[in-house]
């Protein structure tokens, strides 16, 4: 492609504090066509002052309003408005290194090709706390070698920043699940993936993404596991029809192993249905983490009273 338009999407909500630097690392981009759309999903603290801030010092930025709906239907939103041949989705409170975009679409020789990069944690506000969490997948890959990489242990996290789309692509499998409201951008992104035909590898793109501010992967409400479920249950039947191997039905089985050990003993029916999808795919055999003085009690008590004991 020479020189495309990229569009980045942005769901925001009460992200005031944080939304001004993500958008810094932005338009600090060494690639200038691209142009910024944000939702801002009903916020109640004045991220639409912060961003009309931003609009007003730089045209390629664009902000749009609506009740709050969520990240899903934010992202939509973005995607439905941009007009770009490549799409990136971040987060309203991340950052990306200044040659990202350039970096990837440098990479970027085909409609089905998914071009990703690297990402690590920072906390609060501290960039000195950045830590890369370097994955086997960080190399170029077949979809599915791309998802049994990243996902090996069942932990299928997704970061949305890391990865540049083909708008075709997104055309082809379809927008944002905005049923869900947690793991709806692994529904997302395995859908995508699965529609692609390589994950290609940006060893020079670098998300920030930013912990300890929030968010509902800690959530635990009827409302959120139900989500969960409903989102993993996707993604493994997908994963399934698309390759029915020995590796992809281990997969399967652990990430049902590890919704039970994230959440358990919340919501007992579905621990229970999570249970017979393990069974199902044959079995797992993976192990709970645990650290400290909790690995040493399920040594002696096991990991189920444990979690019970921290769950009163």
């Amino acid at each position: 492609m020479n020189n495309p338009l990229v569009s980045i999407c942005i769901p925001a909500y009460n992200c005031a504090e944080y939304i001004g630097p993500c958008l810094q690392s932005i338009v600090n981009q060494s690639y200038h066509n691209i142009e910024i759309i944000i939702v801002n999903d009903g916020s109640t603290d004045n991220s639409s002052a912060v961003i009309q801030t931003w609009c007003n010092t730089d045209a390629r930025i664009r902000l749009i309003e609506q009740e709050n709906k969520g990240a899903a239907a934010a992202r939509n939103i973005a995607f439905r408005e941009s007009r770009g041949a490549l799409i990136k989705f971040i987060d309203g409170d991340d950052l990306i290194n200044p040659e990202m975009i350039q970096d990837q679409v440098n990479l970027v020789d085909s409609d089905d090709h998914i071009i990703s990069g690297k990402w690590g944690r920072f906390y609060g506000n501290d960039l000195s706390t950045f830590k890369l969490s370097t994955e086997a997948c960080w190399q170029t890959l077949t979809p599915i070698n791309w998802i049994l990489s990243a996902w090996e242990r069942g932990e299928p996290m997704t970061q949305p920043g890391i990865f540049l789309i083909p708008r075709k692509l997104i055309d082809k499998s379809g927008l944002w699940n905005e049923e869900l409201n947690l793991l709806d951008d692994t529904e997302f992104f395995n859908r995508l993936m699965l529609n692609a035909g390589l994950i290609v590898f940006c060893s020079t793109s670098v998300l920030y993404y930013r912990s300890g501010v929030g968010g509902l992967s800690g959530q635990v409400s009827r409302e959120h596991l139900l989500s969960a479920y409903a989102a993993l249950d996707g993604v493994t039947t997908l994963l399934y029809n698309s390759d029915k191997s020995e590796n992809v039905e281990k997969l399967c089985a652990n990430i049902w192993q590890t919704f039970i050990f994230n959440y358990y003993p919340a919501q007992m029916d579905l621990m229970e249905k999570a249970e017979q999808k393990i069974n199902a795919f044959g079995g797992s055999s993976l192990k709970i983490s645990l650290g400290g003085y909790s690995k040493f009690l399920a040594n002696l008590i096991g990991w189920k009273t444990v979690k019970k004991l921290k769950h009163r």
